[in-house]
């Protein structure tokens, strides 16, 4: 692609003189007075005003024209052409986010869930060249969108996240192991997981541990993220005809077990008390997982200067052969 620089662009304020020369002129215009003076206008009257009258500033424009060819084309205007080789080694990031009914609890707000979400989109958005995918997991789980790089699309699977998808509960053995099926065949030089739960493992037929084991043999870095502040929070209870009814509970998760998986597996484990927190896991997260891109590039630069230097050659003739044909004054 074609861009257009200046060598010398500080003399492109020069510009700022040519509105205040066109000012100049039109005020001395219009103060212009006749150098013989008649006591009545009478026998003149209703001869009608030649073209010329008017196009006589046709001579001042051309030489305002020619003037701002001239500092432009002493910019040094260039045209600069430039192509690129980039080699990207992505990474592939699977979200496995638990979708259980206590994610709905309001210590962050509005809800687990939603911030949690919210937060996963910002990161997915700061990492455009990585292929990522996304698993749900209560008492069972699915791939909600395989890896991928068209994060427009994986934005859409994310906002249709809700709770009462799947049959409730926590099985995050299960969670963990459906992610790490999702890169077993990635050819990535870097494999992770960010494992994102509220409470304690409950159901399915796969144990955490074991997931965290397959995921080792895989390559597969775990990163996990414990969501809930510490102590009681409003968690939903029951359900009527208007809503969740939310009562204080008890914020119980198995930090112990989220921490032997990550570190089983190379990775690192997190604890997110309320929102802020929850973003600053993410920044730290894509700190230590960066894409690695190696890239040569070429640039070509053309002076462009010629064109406007004839064009203000080209003015200043016409406005020379102007002067002297159709607006000569008599001496």
């Amino acid at each position: 692609m074609e861009e257009i620089e200046f060598a010398h662009k500080n003399l492109l304020y020069l510009l700022l003189v040519i509105p205040l020369l066109a000012l100049w002129y039109w005020r001395m215009s219009n103060q212009a007075r006749a150098d013989v003076q008649v006591s009545s206008f009478l026998p003149v009257k209703g001869i009608q005003h030649s073209p010329k009258i008017y196009l006589r500033h046709l001579l001042v424009l051309l030489r305002l024209g020619a003037l701002t060819a001239l500092i432009v084309c002493m910019a040094r205007p260039q045209s600069s052409t430039s192509w690129e080789n980039r080699t990207t080694e992505g990474i592939d990031i699977v979200v496995v986010l638990d979708i259980s009914t206590s994610m709905l609890a309001r210590d962050l707000l509005p809800n687990r869930l939603d911030a949690s979400k919210a937060v996963a989109m910002d990161f997915i958005k700061n990492r455009p060249v990585d292929r990522v995918g996304l698993v749900v997991f209560a008492g069972e789980s699915f791939t909600q969108c395989p890896l991928t790089t068209d994060h427009s699309v994986l934005k859409g699977l994310f906002s249709d996240i809700k709770t009462g998808m799947v049959q409730d509960g926590t099985a995050i053995g299960l969670g963990l192991a459906t992610g790490v099926n999702r890169l077993v065949d990635s050819k990535a030089i870097s494999k992770v997981i960010i494992l994102l739960t509220d409470g304690e493992n409950n159901g399915g037929a796969i144990a955490p541990l074991t997931a965290a084991e397959i995921a080792a043999s895989f390559a597969v870095r775990v990163y996990t993220i414990g969501v809930g502040s510490k102590g009681m929070a409003p968690t939903p209870v029951a359900r009527n005809e208007r809503g969740y009814v939310y009562q204080p509970r008890e914020v119980s998760i198995d930090e112990d077990l989220l921490k032997k998986i990550a570190d089983n597996t190379g990775g690192k484990y997190f604890r997110a008390t309320n929102n802020r927190s929850l973003e600053e896991i993410y920044g730290e997260i894509d700190q230590l997982e960066k894409s690695k891109i190696e890239v040569t590039e070429f640039r070509k630069k053309t002076e462009r200067y010629l064109p406007l230097a004839l064009l203000a050659g080209l003015l200043i003739l016409l406005e020379i052969l102007l002067r002297n044909t159709v607006f000569r004054s008599i001496p």
